[in-house]
């Protein structure tokens, strides 16, 4: 009757714990480059919607017109919903995202360098995104994502 060598059996136990570390290894390295991959997209939104706010506001007048335009953003950024919201402080506005369907910390942001007021929120995957443009006194941008 033949009998298995010990050597042979340590041998093919370390192959294959080697063999796992390199699969999780490769398995992890993946995941961070689909987050950075995905966090990078996000910011190119915020970006989009930037100069889509510039644009707007460039081309909205101050004569009480309300200029409406609508924002081609994508239904979700690697199989995930997203949010966008405009915010504003005394001097600046800015465009801020992250990835869920409810507002939370901002993974991403992009500056609007003017002063102006800014407000709304648009989440992926449950409508249109609209952005709207007044002028009274001051420059009004509206994000809407119910349309």
């Amino acid at each position: 009757m033949p009998s298995i060598i010990p050597g042979y059996v340590y041998t093919l136990f370390a192959a294959l714990v080697v063999g796992a570390i390199l699969v999780s290894s490769c398995s992890l390295l993946m995941l961070n480059l689909k987050n950075e991959a995905d966090t990078r997209q996000l910011a190119n939104v915020d970006e989009y919607v930037a100069a889509r706010s510039l644009n707007l506001l460039a081309h909205t007048s101050t004569d009480q017109q309300n200029t409406t335009q609508f924002l081609n953003l994508p239904p979700q950024i690697g199989n995930q919903q997203y949010w966008i919201c405009l915010t504003n402080d005394s001097s600046q506005a800015w465009v801020e995202s992250g990835f869920g369907a409810t507002v939370g910390p901002a993974q991403a942001q992009a500056a609007i360098p003017v002063g102006i007021e800014a407000s709304g929120i648009f989440v992926s995957s449950w409508g249109r995104a609209f952005l709207s443009c007044s002028q009274n006194q001051t420059a009004i941008l509206e994000l809407d994502g119910s349309g």
